[in-house]
């Protein structure tokens, strides 16, 4: 069985895994956003951060990528991933269908919010940006986590613009 998986977050800059293949995608259904927040990766229990969870919006779409795991592989590669997404129940693992930049179709692993989860949250830009400015975790810092998945955004041609907003003004507050 052939196993994809989508990144929509930091996935896109660090899978985990060397996939095999990748190709630009969209999901339909589902906007990515900073409505998770983060007590382990980017921030504490005491300061927590935000991370990127795709929220279910009608109407919506997330474009990001899509990773082919290698042959033989895919039993290792999804226990390292439910070892990393899966560390609170905020996320769920999800199989999603997912339309190519090549205009095939293929089904994928996504990592979900569940929106009746603590960690779930929405909240306006400019108070993402001062949690992101501030909040430190097991993985670093919240903001290299923004930069990071803006930047490897706009370089595949998939900008988002209130990722590249929150990354000006999350480097304003940072002086």
């Amino acid at each position: 069985m052939t196993l994809w998986v989508f990144g929509y977050g930091s996935l896109l800059w660090n899978p985990g895994f060397v996939p095999v293949e990748k190709e630009i995608a969209t999901l339909q259904g589902y906007a990515r956003s900073f409505c998770m927040r983060s007590i382990h990766h980017r921030g504490t229990e005491e300061d927590p951060g935000l991370v990127l969870a795709l929220d279910k919006i009608a109407d919506s779409n997330c474009d990001g990528m899509a990773f082919r795991v290698k042959s033989g592989e895919e039993d290792q590669v999804l226990g390292e991933l439910r070892e990393r997404e899966l560390i609170s129940s905020a996320y769920y693992e999800d199989r999603v269908s997912l339309d190519l930049k090549s205009g095939n179709q293929i089904e994928a692993v996504a990592y979900i919010i569940d929106p009746e989860h603590v960690q779930y949250c929405s909240l306006e830009l400019e108070t993402q940006a001062q949690i992101i400015a501030s909040a430190v975790g097991g993985r670093g810092p919240n903001h290299e986590y923004l930069f990071n998945t803006a930047d490897h955004l706009n370089e595949v041609g998939l900008e988002d613009a209130d990722l590249n907003w929150l990354s000006r003004r999350v480097r304003a507050l940072m002086g």
